[in-house]
């Protein structure tokens, strides 16, 4: 037994210090020392001569340090001794490659291609080890025949991807057509390789190619699939009622709920695409079959109304909000739409009590926890907006006991430490900030640890935080939707704090309120104002972001969209914003080559 265990931990000692040498081998190769990384390949393979990794990292090696022959040597011996390996005829022909003797190299790769004649099975090692080279044209070769000589192998992915990355726009969607129609539960998989190629400007070569094989497809087969597809690229290219168009022949001829139909008007609304959203939303509400999905579109086309009319909808949203109470009742099918009446009575026309004693009657109807919660949650916003703090801090807490460990438990953590924010006991909320950081919701997250860094960095220098507690109520102030109020307050701030910390934090917010009173010019140059002054700070990002979305949604500037944009490809990789910016883009850049 001791002899056993022994050899054991004899074994694994050996192993693991294998594997650190082959971890201090890669690192020599990394930096660019290869006679120290050729030492110590050498020695591993001495000790473990099977190894793959080790006896490519040796042939790596000689090969950067141009000893060619040395390298041929070694893969010959290797090929001998392993009944003919294709993959190797490769290697050898990419050790003649960097010697510049391209007609050898060629030679060995046919030779390696030829191989899938007699053995097809092996096209995927071939295939991937020409890859790893950036020889598409062979890879794609060695695919192509192996699927020829036995069908029942299928590379279709494979070879989509690389006429991808060749440019052959055409064959790449065939291929990936090809493997939805065999297994539609591919989709989702391919609409992600889609994204990479698709833009929202349906004249660029990808989207036209695209369009044009799901239509043809469409004509020789009527599957739904196809419309689904094609929903799918209308949505991308912002053309909500060509894609309504799709999703309406797909609820004709199948039994899927109007749910999909609801979300496109969602999609379209946050696209603010008010008219489509609304004729979207307005077919629900004639094809529904239930009194829930009525009311659920009814409420839908009033958010609509009050963000695409402003104040000038007032009257008659607040005319149909009691229609749709006449009609529906005041129980607990309509908690929802009265929670969004209550809304609307406090922060568009001024009628907090009303809205307070709405809210009141309805926690004492409802029974559900949830529900409840729902309810005190909304209650307390309105006792923030009247600065009745106490009051709604007693609220938000009593909906985190109601709802445990729940989205809407943590949202209101995030309330009671904003509220205690607004009323200036930054200690109290920098504690709850702080728990919440870790929160299951990624915008929460977020969301706490920017105010919690806010708190920290403006606590530091001035301990008697009037910087900070005038940006708190400069806050307050936007959140009651007084906006004037709150920028001027801002620009206080910016001139009696000038060169504190505060300031690149009240640049972004006054740029942020400026852009909601259509300020666009004013927005603009605070956004440059940050990036001139705080390019190495941590808004400097959100500052990149927010100046490319203006130019290009609202200044009508796509080139200098497109220069900001690509400043957060290259300077902030860590950005939450990274994933956005990159394809708008590619996008703004008009193809669908991968962007950097």
């Amino acid at each position: 037994m001791r002899i056993a265990l022994f050899f054991l931990v004899f074994i694994f000692s050996i192993s693991g210090a294998q594997a650190q040498s082959e971890v201090l081998a890669r690192n020599f190769f990394d930096q660019g020392e290869f006679e120290k990384a050729l030492k110590t390949y050498e020695k591993l393979v001495a000790e473990n001569p099977q190894n793959t990794s080790y006896f490519f990292g040796l042939v790596e090696s000689h090969q950067q340090l141009e000893n060619f022959e040395k390298a041929e040597e070694l893969l010959r011996q290797k090929l001998n001794n392993s009944a003919n390996n294709p993959t190797l005829l490769i290697e050898l022909g990419h050790n003649y490659e960097l010697q510049g003797n391209d007609e050898r190299a060629q030679k060995f790769y046919a030779e390696a291609l030829s191989a899938v004649d007699s053995r097809p099975n092996y096209a995927y090692s071939i295939a991937r080890t020409f890859q790893k080279y950036s020889l598409l044209k062979n890879a794609a070769e060695t695919y192509e025949k192996a699927m020829e000589l036995n069908n029942e192998l299928n590379y279709n992915l494979q070879l989509a991807r690389i006429y991808g990355e060749q440019g052959k726009i055409e064959a790449m969607f065939k291929n990936y057509l090809e493997l939805v129609e065999a297994n539609p539960d591919f989709f989702a998989i391919a609409n992600r390789e889609f994204g990479k190629y698709i833009s929202s400007d349906p004249s660029i070569e990808a989207n036209t190619v695209f369009r044009r094989l799901l239509l043809t497809k469409l004509q020789q087969n009527p599957s739904l699939l196809y419309n689904e597809m094609l929903s799918w690229l209308f949505i991308q290219e912002q053309e909500f009622l060509k894609a309504f168009a799709q999703e309406k022949a797909i609820y004709r001829r199948s039994d899927k709920s109007l749910q999909s139909i609801l979300s496109l008007a969602v999609i379209a609304r946050e696209a603010e695409d008010y008219d489509a959203a609304t004729e979207i939303v307005n077919y629900v509400i004639e094809e529904a079959p239930s009194e829930n999905i009525v009311l659920q579109a009814s409420q839908f086309l009033l958010k609509i109304r009050l963000e695409n009319e402003g104040d000038k909808a007032y009257a008659e949203v607040e005319e149909k909000y009691r229609a749709l109470f006449e009609e529906f009742g005041k129980g607990i099918n309509t908690l929802a739409l009265q929670i969004d009446f209550a809304n609307f009575l406090a922060f568009k026309i001024d009628e907090k009590n009303t809205a307070i004693s709405l809210l009141r009657e309805l926690v004492e109807k409802t029974t559900r926890d949830f529900d409840k919660a729902l309810v005190k949650l909304a209650l307390a916003d309105i006792l923030v907006l009247q600065e009745k703090f106490n009051e709604a801090l007693i609220n938000y807490s009593q909906v985190q006991n109601l709802v445990k460990n729940v989205r809407i438990s943590q949202n209101a953590r995030f309330k009671v430490a904003k509220t205690s924010y607004f009323k200036g006991d930054f200690k109290w909320a920098k504690q709850q900030l702080d728990v919440l950081k870790s929160s299951t919701s990624q915008l929460i997250a977020n969301d706490a640890m920017e105010l919690s860094l806010l708190i920290e960095d403006n606590s530091i220098e001035d301990s008697t935080q009037t910087a900070l507690k005038k940006y708190a109520r400069a806050d307050l102030l936007a959140f009651q939707e007084k906006n004037s109020e709150a920028i001027e307050l801002l620009g206080e701030i910016l001139n009696d704090h000038k060169g504190e910390k505060i300031e690149d934090e009240a640049l972004l917010k006054q740029a942020r309120l400026f852009e909601e009173t259509e300020q666009f010019t004013a927005a603009k140059n605070n956004y440059l104002g940050i990036i001139e002054n705080f390019n190495a700070d941590i808004l400097a990002d959100n500052a990149h972001y927010y100046l490319a979305e203006l130019y290009a949604n609202r200044l009508e500037d796509p080139e200098k969209a497109k220069e900001y944009y690509e400043q957060i490809i290259f300077n902030f990789a860590d950005s939450i914003y990274f994933v956005e910016a990159r394809k708008k883009y590619r996008a703004l850049r008009g193809d669908y080559e991968k962007t950097p």
